[in-house]
């Protein structure tokens, strides 16, 4: 495949023009100083209604979302919707756990959610693995991110094997690198200005345009429906279907609502929120953030226009396997002038930028405050923390470009996944703790424990026949290889559902029950260090801790 010149050229001007954006933020509503997680990770704890709904809109709409919800729907059909409803319920579970968390973290200064946890329960053992699992599952996140950011490079023909190939995506995110080091949240927030209203011109034309090109949307579904009807050569299936059967729906709304419950459990998630200037920003912001939603539905919809269109997935001469991520740039290649599918790679390219850079924030964050000062450095001053969080965010963006280098992208993709259901288990600890300290910290641990085993036990168990792995194939379990101890209580069932949230509901069960038994007897519960009317300030309080102290 050649080089498209004239897309990459469109791609490489806007590029360095949020480059240029990434570095001036520095300068951007500056505090006295970004020698501060205050200031250099949390933006002064300023940032007003459109701002937080850019930064909080790049940041949970990121550039494998708009990659891999349209291709999921390209190969599997209406499962690959569950991103609508997940990105619709999510707002409303959200809105009042967040309006307290955000509370009590401008309280206290809190920077992370461990560090909610570490006040509320006096637990430092409980902190580090609320910390250690915000790591684990950021990291393949943002290597995400690069997938989706390498897919559109191979349309516009960068598709070498080995280390050229990667050579365009070092230089991009050594960028990223270091305006992120220099500017802090700033750099993602001004430059989800310019990601969001690129991607809100692209989708307004391909919506419109497209399906007037190929024949109108009764067309397009037609088409969609006959090719997934078709039996894969795999498994002698049909690949999927435009609705859902009987052994699919529980898969749907299990891994919809989970996937809602785990969305503000990721800290580049609360990061955003935690940057907010006080609670109205956050209502007004629940309110409007499905404004995305509605795009993002428009989005999964250029997966049957794929289909129609007649795209092939790419292949990938790193692997040599076909690249099905490369489908939606694909579309945009063969399908728009050249000069506007170069606009579209760039809003792809930058919306991995934004949400890369908010991850590799965050996951500085936790270990600064709940590794490296609970741990060892106990007298950081917030200086040193600050130097700490800029080397950290390095080192997390370097493991992200790594996994991408070293192992299949693919296997990225399936550490996501595990992720998700890795940090759904810190529910407990993090959200309900929020509302009621009624969980014993030993019942936390307990829990947290047996959720991430058995949810990483069933993930093991789960095969994909479409491409031959018989481990981490997906997110799908059969009821009936539900397993308690040798016990399967549905037995012969077809029915799927998301591991997660079976993980999660044990790790509830066992932490209620390890706490019945702590509390009969009488095991130190830990120090809460939060007054109840902690979980009501707002940025008016006259009381109110002042930005940039500890």
């Amino acid at each position: 495949m050649t080089i498209q010149w004239l897309e990459l050229t469109v791609f490489i001007v806007l590029f360095l023009i949020v480059t240029v954006l990434g570095f001036v933020a520095s300068r951007w509503k500056a505090g006295a100083n970004l020698d501060h997680l205050d200031e250099w990770g949390l933006g002064g704890r300023k940032f007003g209604s459109w701002i937080t709904w850019f930064l909080l809109g790049g940041d949970l709409y990121t550039a494998y979302t708009f990659v891999a919800v349209p291709a999921l729907v390209f190969s599997a059909g209406a499962l690959g919707m569950y991103a609508l409803p997940y990105t619709i319920v999510v707002y409303p579970i959200v809105l009042l756990p967040a309006l307290r968390m955000w509370s009590v973290s401008r309280s206290r200064g809190y920077v992370t959610p461990a560090d909610f946890v570490r006040g509320r329960f006096g637990s430092p053992t409980l902190a580090l693995l609320i910390a250690i699992t915000g790591i684990v599952a950021t990291m393949p996140y943002i290597a995400l991110q690069l997938v989706g950011l390498e897919a559109v490079l191979r349309t516009m023909g960068i598709n070498g094997s080995g280390i050229v190939g990667h050579l365009p995506l070092l230089v991009a995110f050594l960028i990223l690198a270091l305006y992120t080091y220099q500017s802090g949240l700033r750099a993602p927030a001004l430059i989800a200005f310019v990601k969001d209203i690129l991607i809100y011109i692209v989708i307004i034309v391909a919506i419109i345009y497209l399906p007037s090109k190929l024949g109108g949307w009764s067309h397009i579904f037609d088409q969609a429906q006959t090719q997934l009807a078709k039996p894969s050569k795999a498994t002698g299936k049909p690949a999927g279907s435009l609705l859902l059967n009987a052994n699919n729906q529980l898969q749907y709304a299990t891994l919809a609502l989970g996937s809602a419950l785990a969305l503000f459990l990721y800290p580049h998630s609360l990061t955003s929120v935690l940057a907010s200037r006080g609670r109205n920003v956050i209502k007004r912001n629940m309110v409007a953030l499905p404004a995305y939603s509605f795009v993002l539905g428009l989005l999964a919809l250029l997966g049957y226009v794929a289909i129609s269109a007649g795209v092939k997935p790419l292949t990938n001469n790193a692997t040599g396997k076909p690249d099905g991520n490369t489908i939606v740039p694909l579309l945009f290649d063969s399908q728009f002038a050249h000069w506007f599918a170069g606009i579209a790679f760039a809003a792809i390219g930058i919306g991995a930028l934004v949400p890369a850079a908010i991850m590799s924030i965050a996951a500085a964050n936790l270990w600064t405050r709940n590794i490296y000062k609970e741990y060892i450095r106990k007298d950081a001053t917030p200086k040193q923390e600050a130097k700490q969080a800029k080397l950290a965010s390095l080192v997390v963006k370097l493991g992200a470009v790594l996994v991408i280098i070293l192992i299949d992208p693919q296997f990225s993709i399936d550490l996501q996944l595990i992720g998700g259901v890795l940090i759904l288990q810190t529910l407990p600890a993090v959200a309900i703790a929020l509302y009621t300290r009624w969980f014993h910290k030993a019942g936390l641990i307990a829990g947290w424990i047996v959720g991430m085993g058995w949810g990483l036990i069933m993930l093991y168990g789960i095969p994909n026949p479409a491409n031959g792995k018989q481990h981490f194939g997906g997110s799908a379990l059969a009821m009936g290889n539900l397993s308690i101890f040798g016990w399967h209580p549905f037995a012969g069932s077809t029915v799927q559902i998301y591991p997660g949230f079976v993980a999660l509901v044990a790790n509830i069960v066992v932490a209620a029950v390890v706490t019945v038994i702590a509390r009969r007897l009488k095991w130190q519960s830990g120090t809460d260090e939060t007054e109840p009317a902690d979980y009501h300030a707002d940025e008016h309080d006259k009381d109110l801790r002042p930005i940039g102290v500890h």
